[in-house]
């Protein structure tokens, strides 16, 4: 039998934590080793149990998630999926784990919704099973990079009727943080597919706005997609390309989950070959699962560059791994290449 991944807890809601190790045991792949109420409880568990994953409340008592993270990653780092609350200083503080070095994010359970808990428990034990295999690199005491940097490494282009599609999911935060803080201010419209639920992406796309060259927010239905604009799609929304004449535009939809997700990277890819087809780069990068695999192929197909992120830079290669296999990556470059071979595919 294959070794199974400890879990902490640490919450300080003992109800939660009840929820989360009652339904975690429940898979055959984990065992929850412990639980903490607080990050001091915490740390000395951390030492005795020596945990694979630990999922880590963002607003508790004593410390709160974010300078207890801060420490973890200093000191001794470990694949973190934060659990957060669905409200605005929970999107702002998920944020903010993310950059400092969580994996990734669930949403905390309702606790009068009992199909809601189950999904939330369900996809927790995906992400901490994903999450297990990571290698987590120690950091230095988290500094902000909030602050707009000049771009002067990559010329300006000509960005008329070019569209970059980019889709991501677990690690995909900061990567795109970093692709988007290289984009020059006349850089083409760039559409952006990133796992997400609602208010998270507007949380999201604000932060992005607020220290990049180019402007980033969340599409609305109907936006126009222009030069020197991100649209990141709405949590809960596929976000699809459309035409009309020489305007290019997006629509939103609650259609059913494409890939178990909404939205959806494939929605996104496929449009943008039907619509865009050789005016357009695609571009995936860190996740885990299929997501965008097959609709990036179909971009190859309809004449547009693709491009995908490596696995030496990846925090999980699934998406860039799946689309790869097919052979709908024309590029496989790191992290910080993506931006100028974007440009330079433009160009």
């Amino acid at each position: 039998m294959n070794k199974k991944i400890k879990v902490l807890i640490v919450d300080d809601s003992a109800v939660v934590r009840k929820i989360l190790s009652t339904g975690l045991s429940r898979d055959q792949e984990i065992e929850v080793v412990g639980t903490a109420a607080d990050p001091f409880i915490a740390r000395d568990k951390i030492i005795n149990l020596r945990p694979d994953v630990i999922t880590l409340d963002v607003e508790m008592p004593r410390m709160d998630g974010i300078s207890f993270l801060q420490r973890l990653m200093t000191y001794f780092p470990l694949p973190v999926i934060m659990v957060s609350s669905l409200t605005q200083s929970g999107c702002e503080t998920t944020l903010k784990a993310l950059e400092v070095g969580a994996l990734d994010f669930v949403t905390k359970p309702s606790l009068d919704v009992s199909h809601t808990l189950e999904e939330i428990v369900t996809e927790l034990a995906e992400k901490i099973k994903e999450s297990a295999n990571v290698k987590v690199k120690k950091k230095e005491y988290f500094k902000s990079t909030d602050t707009i940097q000049p771009r002067t490494s990559h010329a300006l282009i000509n960005s008329t009727h070019k569209i970059v599609a980019i889709g991501a999911s677990t690690g995909g935060t900061e990567a795109l943080k970093e692709v988007l803080m290289q984009m020059p201010p006349n850089a083409p419209g760039i559409l952006i597919v990133q796992h997400m639920p609602q208010l998270f992406t507007k949380s999201f796309a604000e932060r992005l706005n607020s220290i990049c060259a180019i402007e980033v927010r969340e599409a609305k239905d109907g936006d126009s997609i222009i030069p020197g604009m991100a649209l990141i799609a709405p949590g809960n929304y596929h976000m699809e390309l459309r035409r009309n004449g020489a305007r290019y535009f997006v629509t939103t939809n609650q259609e059913m989950p494409v890939r178990r997700h909404r939205p959806s990277v494939e929605v996104l890819f496929e449009s943008v070959a039907k619509y865009a087809g050789s005016n357009a780069v695609g571009v995936i990068m860190t996740g885990m699962g299929d997501d965008g695999a097959g609709g990036l192929l179909k971009m190859k197909e309809s004449g547009a560059k693709t491009v995908a992120q490596n696995e030496e830079s990846c925090v999980v290669f699934g998406m860039p791994k799946e689309a790869i296999k097919l052979g709908a990556a024309e590029k496989i470059v790191p992290l910080d290449k993506i931006t100028p071979t974007i440009l330079s595919l433009l160009s």
